[in-house]
């Protein structure tokens, strides 16, 4: 039989103590391991068994689970999952969390006026998934390698036409990238100082995300209480950028690059995991918010055009 995670810590706690653990070793769990081996797993979001990516928190935790066990295959699924495909989890495998988060409505008396009202209750709950190559006898698809790649110039062309779409303002020149939110524009190096293509884009998807900050877009739902450069609020926000450039360029098929300057944000994103055991789940929410933003800005352009 095969084995799931203790459930003997909260979901949340159980997590975060992963996170911390990674970033401890200087490890970025949310930087996958890309790997082009497997048919489905060209700079790929993890998938569920039809296909379907994996969003938010699931990801980095999927993410860090193949780099921890080298898989090269993005495909996850739950035991009975796999038995419905007429497979079976190997003996003596282990499972990775992943969480589902919903909301229970009740009905409750109103202390006040007596009358009965609504109540949502935000809840989270734990399974257990499989990576494919744990499991034996599935179809054919699931195990499919990739075609070599032929026209890579292609892929960074699209990442071109994304970042048009955004219509964000970005300036060229200096030797910093950066978002300035008073001016509503971000900021790069010119496109031939960077060491190639991918680094260039995954940069730039990084300032998006906090472009995507300013108050006319997702900015009144994103306050931190940052107040200084270095404080909690503005390690939070960098955070939130880091995890939207991660799942934007596995959106676009680009290899991003840990970027050195950022090295020094880990000890502040470890002091803010250690005192908010929810405080990654709300940065991959707000990441998951802007890269949503932004994939429907670009989907509004391409039905315009």
């Amino acid at each position: 039989m095969s084995k799931s995670k203790s459930p003997s810590k909260d979901v949340y706690t159980r997590i975060t103590d992963k996170i911390i653990a990674s970033l401890e070793q200087g490890v970025r769990p949310w930087m996958k391991p890309w790997n082009a081996e497997h048919a489905a797993g060209r700079i790929e979001k993890p998938l569920r068994h039809n296909g379907q990516p994996y969003n938010g928190i699931n990801v980095m935790m999927l993410w860090a689970a193949a780099a921890d066990q080298g898989y090269s295959a993005p495909i996850w699924m739950t035991y009975r999952q796999a038995k419905a495909l007429g497979a079976q989890v190997r003996k003596g495998e282990s499972g990775e969390l992943v969480v589902y988060a919903n909301t229970l409505v009740r009905t409750a008396e109103d202390e006040k006026t007596g009358e009965e009202i609504e109540q949502a209750i935000p809840f989270m709950k734990g399974y257990t998934v499989f990576n494919v190559e744990q499991i034996e006898g599935l179809p054919e698809a699931y195990h499919q390698l990739a075609d070599p790649v032929t026209d890579p110039v292609e892929r960074i062309g699209h990442a071109e036409r994304f970042f048009e779409a955004t219509g964000a303002e970005v300036n060229h020149g200096g030797n910093r990238a950066y978002y300035n939110i008073t001016h509503d524009r971000i900021q790069m190096p010119v496109f031939e100082s960077f060491r190639d293509a991918e680094s260039y884009y995954a940069t730039l998807a990084h300032e998006t995300t906090h472009w995507t900050r300013h108050p006319s877009r997702l900015g009144l739902e994103r306050d931190f209480g940052r107040k200084r450069f270095g404080d909690e609020g503005y390690a939070q926000e960098e955070l939130v950028a880091e995890l939207g450039s991660a799942y934007l360029c596995a959106d676009l098929g680009i290899a991003p690059e840990v970027r050195e300057d950022h090295s020094a944000y880990i000890a502040s994103w470890l002091e803010v995991l250690r005192n908010d055991k929810r405080a990654i789940f709300t940065a991959a929410a707000h990441a998951q918010r802007a890269v949503d933003y932004l994939n429907g800005m670009t989907a509004k352009s391409e039905k315009a055009a």
